[in-house]
């Protein structure tokens, strides 16, 4: 929950703006402004207070207590300009809090951790639980030193800076990313360790276990394993036991999800350990060691029973897999070329991927959001099939790649070829973008109201036969058509043809859109008609809306009417 603190009619504004976005996830305080902060810091994960930095910085000095439990505290004025991350850059989430409070009341956010600022991958913002001299390290890595890098575990990694890697482990400080316990007395002075979700705990219980049987268990088989619990990635279980309480609770306890699978799943994993009772019980010959086995992995800690104190039967078992490390392949959609247009979740997936493939010209429009040390995979027209294989080839070395894409990267981009070539040996993940189509039909209006389609007008990979079919098909359907592709040098009748195709079922008047540059600074559009478009003016960086029969031009803008009754009732 986000605590909203204001303390006169300007902060007001502002807060009210962010609760009303924001219903779900913030709280406003009334209040006296030192009570109301104080009430909210120890409610609150996070804290938005309309106050001058000065009143705040004195408000929250006497709470704070530890840059790992404190709320994030954010400082906007109240003439909303500016909004600071205060407190909690990174363990409080106030550096993405500010950008969020910035992009949504059109403020500038203030960010001024030092890796933030120079664009280096905070050690604790990696999405992994991170032990030792973070702070050391860190400086470390800003000031240039040699740093090591021991990668026990494969696991992707954003784009670290090019001193990582360059220093012989125990020479000088280290990353180490592992999910094996320390020797010892503990990291140490001048190392980081980051823990991967790289395990999986299988879990059986009797109806009734403890959550404390379970838990001590777990915890149990780990250490004797030499074995990280901050690298659990979750408990998994067969579908009976779903709602098992002392699952449930162990799982809490952890922090990790629970995960179940069919008894009929489980019952193919091939185990060492079957045994008949929960065959009996239900329906497979393995429950911990099979859940944990699901999708493959290292089985590190065979099936074992827990212990009890009284001599009565084990009410739970578990066994412990290693998974294997999993490249990451992120597509991303650009939109269709405003830095406006192209999403928040773009840009973070950018700032995560150590390893960026792209068309030469889509890499030059974000190259300035990359990290330090991105590798830059660039190439260019016509090359699509040799990005998306490239793309792959680096996940499956368990880099985190960024795959990028003009507008929606799963329209005539990039997706398709990519997620042809990949199997479920890479996590992939979807980013979506403005489509051409839909930044164009903004321009002009509203052309897309009703039923829509798309079709590109390349023949390069699609039969002119095929392409001219689906052009039939939206003409005696009555749809609204956008043409990607429509016109180049060498493919100057494919146009002409399919506007004749839809002249054939509709008027000469029905309006058509066409938007060159859709977003970008020499834009250009103008609404015409069937009758009146000159194919010639098209060009490959055109988009062309072709309106259906009751497409109209209302005051210059293209309007496909919904079809509501109450706009047809006599007014």
């Amino acid at each position: 929950m986000i605590g909203l603190i204001s303390a006169t009619a300007a902060g007001a504004a502002g807060r009210d703006r962010l609760a009303a976005a924001w219903p779900d996830r913030t709280r406003v305080y009334e209040g006296p402004v030192a009570d109301a902060v104080r009430r909210a810091f120890g409610e609150c994960t996070q804290l938005v207070c309309f106050l001058a930095t000065g009143a705040v910085v004195r408000l929250v000095a006497p709470l704070l207590s530890d840059k790992a439990s404190d709320p994030g505290v954010v400082c906007v004025d109240e003439g909303g300009r500016f909004a600071v991350s205060l407190v909690g850059g990174h363990g409080g989430g106030a550096n993405e809090l500010a950008l969020a409070v910035g992009r949504l009341l059109g403020a500038e956010p203030v960010v001024t951790t030092a890796t933030d600022s120079v664009g280096v991958p905070g050690l604790d913002t990696l999405g992994m639980p991170v032990e030792g001299d973070v702070a050391g390290v860190s400086r470390a890595l800003l000031d240039g030193e040699p740093v090591a890098l021991e990668l026990e575990s494969v696991w992707p990694l954003p784009a670290l800076p090019a001193n990582v890697g360059s220093a012989v482990p125990g020479d000088g400080p280290t990353i180490r990313v592992t999910d094996r316990l320390i020797d010892g007395d503990g990291v140490g002075a001048g190392a980081v360790v980051l823990r991967p979700p790289s395990l999986v705990v299988g879990v059986g219980a009797s109806k009734g276990a403890p959550v404390e049987e379970v838990l001590a268990l777990v915890r149990g088989a780990l250490v004797d394993a030499g074995l990280s619990v901050a690298s659990v990635a979750a408990l998994a279980t067969v579908d009976a036991k779903a709602d098992e309480p002392g699952i449930i609770g162990a799982a809490e306890r952890l922090g990790v999800p629970v995960v179940t699978y069919p008894a009929d799943e489980l019952a193919g994993v091939a185990v060492p350990n079957p045994s008949a009772a929960p065959l009996a019980a239900v329906g497979t010959p393995s429950v911990a060691e099979a859940a944990a086995l699901v999708g493959g992995g290292e089985l590190l800690v065979p099936k074992r029973k827990s212990a009890r104190a009284d001599g009565t039967p084990a009410m739970a078992t578990c066994a412990v897999v290693r998974r294997p490390g999993r490249g990451r392949l992120a597509v991303v959609g650009l939109g269709p070329g405003a830095r406006d247009l192209l999403t928040p979740r773009a840009e973070a997936e950018l700032r995560r991927a150590s390893v960026l493939v792209g068309l030469d010209q889509y890499v030059d429009q974000i190259r300035d959001l990359l990290r330090p040390g991105t590798r830059i995979l660039e190439s260019g027209l016509g090359a699509e099939e040799e990005r998306a294989r490239t793309a792959v080839a680096e996940a499956r070395k368990g880099q985190a790649v960024a795959l990028i894409g003009s507008g929606d990267a799963g329209v005539y981009a990039m997706a398709s070829p990519a997620l042809a070539e990949a199997s479920d040996d890479i996590d992939v993940v979807g980013v979506p973008g403005v489509t051409a189509a839909l930044a164009a039909g903004a321009i002009l209006g509203a052309p897309l109201g009703h039923d829509h389609v798309s079709i590109s007008l390349s023949d390069l990979h699609t039969p002119w036969h095929v392409i001219e079919r689906r052009v039939l098909a939206a003409a005696e359907a009555d749809i609204v058509v956008t043409f990607y592709n429509p016109r180049s040098r060498g493919r100057d009748w494919q146009l002409p043809k399919a506007l004749a195709i839809l002249g054939a079922h509709r008027e000469p008047t029905t309006p058509v859109g066409v938007v060159r540059n859709a977003s970008r600074p020499d834009e250009s559009s103008r609404v015409t008609t069937l009758a009146g478009l000159d194919p010639a003016t098209v060009d490959m960086m055109t988009v062309v809306t072709v309106g259906n029969t009751a497409t109209r031009n209302i005051a210059g803008r293209m309007v496909t009417p919904r079809g509501y009754r109450w706009q047809e009732a006599p007014r």
